[in-house]
């Protein structure tokens, strides 16, 4: 049974005035960013160089390599960056080498034409979500081990807090591009969005500034164990050399993880967790995937977006995201879940009936607050209950490994997003109910699973 102790509403909101939080708030700013350059920055870039729906829906593929980096996450936790580890840490190591790639890319896309080069931008593109997936690996790792095992209210709120922050990042990075890009078109620069993207690799830099005063726990215990479980694998070989070594750290390294979640939840549960995990956003990212897409069909300029969309957005995403979180610390993960399964079925339906009436901001900004406090209270939720069921001594790979599997529920199917509109001839209003209906099987299985899950809060 997922259980989490109740406090009083006093006790419960002065958790979020932890210093630890401010940290974890910035770690998910630097998680949430990149999604802005390659999701609604480069959508409406190729939109408005040209390209069709299908094109920037299919674009949209780079974001499935978000569904698979726990493949090396477990790399991520054994790998040591040479140098910069020993001088900044190696959680920050690997952060850092990741960010630099992506101001890298950025620069890269400052001198492309997307008519011209389309496989170059979406090649770069390519480049920033693996890098971005990657240091999501450790950004995850880094911000479950600023919390103790033991805190439950705190990794809770910590989960509200990085998800705060990945919609700060996310919602004001949307701001700053999308401000900067009108403002650079109407002064007449033709390479605006080129432009642009020179401009959000200052953001990059700063963030980069600030994750300096994260500091990082000792990691000896967790190596100690990864070296333990090297050992117990190594004496089952009759003469150690070079490749019986190279089996034993593979084998350490993968397996471990892997074995760890299936044997605390029995194959049959832990199989029914991950269906779960891999459903439950599905109907979010089908809409997220064409929202921007939709504001700019039905008359909408860039300048209105950033506004309802980002700003309004993110002042709402924030507020209901830490009353979610209170929410879940008072209430339980499970029926944080099951409440934001059921609103966002319902907000999504709301874009239907903005699709289907006469353009209106009043229903415009409605739209986008409802939709906003549905996502808050979806993803902390989200965010709690696999952090709640990782073993801390592979925090890395197991984080990895349930959220790649939620993002892949999320970018591999909502690629065809775009196609699915033109199937439907642009009918934007069926499109949103059918996003609606996409959340119904994963709540079928949380339905199943809800007093089966083994874990247990104090």
């Amino acid at each position: 049974m997922l259980e989490i102790k109740k406090q009083s509403l006093s006790q419960t909101f002065s958790i979020y005035f932890d210093s630890r939080m401010l940290k974890i708030l910035l770690l998910g700013a630097i998680s949430g960013f990149p999604w802005v350059l390659i999701g609604s920055s480069l959508s409406l870039w190729l939109k408005e160089d040209g390209l069709s729906r299908s094109t920037v829906g299919w674009a949209g593929l780079i974001f499935a390599v978000y569904a698979f980096n726990y493949l090396w996450a477990p790399l991520i936790d054994r790998i040591q960056i040479p140098y910069l580890a020993k001088k900044i840490g190696h959680r920050r190591a690997w952060i850092v080498l990741m960010q630099i790639l992506i101001l890298f890319s950025l620069f890269l896309w400052s001198l492309i034409n997307p008519s011209e080069n389309l496989a170059l931008v979406i090649s770069v593109g390519l480049l920033i979500a693996i890098s971005s997936a990657t240091q999501d690996i450790t950004v995850d790792a880094l911000r479950i081990e600023q919390i103790g095992e033991n805190e439950s209210r705190s990794m809770a709120a910590g989960a509200a807090m990085a998800v705060v922050g990945w919609w700060s990042g996310y919602k004001l990075g949307g701001v700053l591009s999308l401000f900067s890009a009108e403002i650079l078109e109407k002064a007449g620069f033709q390479n605006y969005w080129q432009l642009t993207f020179l401009i959000l690799g200052v953001l990059i830099i700063l963030m980069n500034i600030g994750l300096m005063f994260i500091h990082e726990t000792n990691d000896s215990n967790r190596q100690k164990i990864q070296k333990e479980n090297d050992r117990f694998i190594s004496d089952k070989f009759n003469k150690i050399n070079l490749f019986t070594k190279i089996i034993t750290w593979i084998s350490g390294t993968v397996s471990g993880p892997i074995v760890s979640f299936f044997k605390k939840n029995g194959f049959q549960i832990a199989l029914g967790i991950l269906g779960f995990v891999f459903l439950f956003k599905v109907g979010e990212a089908f809409l997220g995937r064409m929202s921007i897409i939709f504001y700019k069909e039905i008359g909408f300029s860039k300048s209105d977006i950033a506004i309802y969309s980002k700003t309004l957005g993110w002042i709402t995403t924030v507020i209901f995201t830490l009353l979610g979180g209170l929410f879940v610390i008072r209430s339980g993960v499970l029926k944080a879940m099951f409440l934001a399964g059921i609103l966002m079925a319902s907000t999504n339906l709301l874009f239907s009936l903005l699709a289907w009436s006469d353009k209106s901001e009043i229903l415009f900004a409605i739209a986008v607050i409802f939709d906003d406090i549905a996502a808050a209270f979806a993803t902390v939720a989200f965010v709690a209950f696999i952090s709640l069921l990782v073993d801390r001594t592979y925090t890395a790979t197991q984080y990895a490994l349930l959220a790649s599997i939620g993002t892949a529920g999320r970018t591999t199917l909502a690629s065809s997003s775009g196609a699915l509109v033109d199937w439907l001839n642009g009918d934007w209003g069926i499109f949103f109910i059918l996003t609606a209906l996409m959340v119904i099987p994963s709540l079928i299985i949380l339905w199943i699973l809800k007093n089966k899950i083994k874990i247990h809060e104090k």
